[in-house]
C-alpha cells in the first residue's frame, strides 16, 4: 500500500468515527484532505470501495497490535489483561453510528468484518486458554473449544443485543469485568492468584478513567 492511500484511509476512518459513515459524502473526503475528487478516485472507485479499504486497512492494524501483544514473554492472564485494555483504550474512539452505518447500509462489508472478528477472536481466545493449561494456569478440564466459542458469541453478540445500553458496553469497567470474570471461570487456585497479583501490579484503575 502507498503512502498517499494509507493517509486517505487513515484520514476518512477518523471522519467516519467521529461523523458516521453515511453522513460523510465522497466530497467532504476531498475537502478535508484537500484534494480534489478527480485525484480521490485515483485512489478508490467509489464510496464502497473506500469504506471496503478502511475497514480492511484497520483491521489489519488492529490485528497487528494484537500479534505485538501476543509476541511478547507474557502469561496467558497477563495477556488476556493487555488485550483487555488495548480494547478499552480502543473504544474511548469508537463511534456507534459507524457501526450502525456500516452494519445497515454496507450489510456485505459488514458480515465480512464481522466473520473476520470471529475467527480471529475465536482463534486467539482458544491458543490463549491452550497456552494457559500448559503454564498450569488454566484448569485441565476445560473443553477449550466450547469456551473459546462461548467467549467470543459472548463479545460479538453485545452489539446486537438489547439487554445492553450503548454507554454500558463502551464503559471501561464493564469491558474489565468480563475479562476479569473469563479469567476467574477458567483459571485454577494458581491462576487466581497470578489474576489478583498482576491486577495490583498494573494497577489497571489508571486505564478506568
Amino acid at each position: 500500500m502507498n503512502k498517499e492511500l494509507e493517509n486517505i484511509l487513515i484520514k476518512v476512518g477518523q471522519l467516519y468515527n467521529k461523523y458516521g459513515i453515511k453522513s460523510v459524502t465522497m466530497d467532504d473526503v476531498a475537502r478535508e484532505l484537500g484534494m480534489s475528487k478527480k485525484t480521490l478516485y485515483l485512489h478508490v472507485e467509489n464510496k464502497n470501495d473506500l469504506v471496503s479499504k478502511v475497514i480492511d486497512y484497520f483491521l489489519d492494524h488492529k490485528n497487528t497490535k494484537f500479534r505485538e501483544i501476543l509476541s511478547k514473554k507474557q502469561n496467558a492472564i497477563e495477556e488476556l489483561l493487555e488485550v483487555g485494555i488495548y480494547i478499552i483504550k480502543a473504544l474511548r474512539d469508537f463511534n456507534p453510528a459507524t457501526e450502525y452505518d456500516l452494519k445497515k447500509y454496507y450489510p456485505k462489508v459488514y458480515d465480512n468484518l464481522q466473520n473476520i472478528r470471529k475467527e480471529r477472536m475465536y482463534k486467539s481466545t482458544l491458543a490463549n486458554i491452550k497456552k494457559g493449561k500448559i503454564e498450569g494456569l488454566f484448569r485441565e478440564d476445560l473443553d477449550e473449544d466450547i469456551i473459546a466459542k462461548f467467549q467470543t458469541n459472548r463479545f460479538l453478540s453485545m452489539n446486537t443485543d438489547d439487554f445492553y445500553g450503548t454507554d454500558e458496553m463502551l464503559n471501561p469497567q464493564f469491558i474489565l469485568e468480563l475479562f476479569i470474570y473469563h479469567i476467574r471461570g477458567i483459571a485454577n487456585e494458581k491462576g487466581i492468584e497470578v489474576l489478583d497479583k498482576t491486577l495490583e501490579r498494573i494497577d489497571i484503575k489508571d486505564y478506568l478513567q
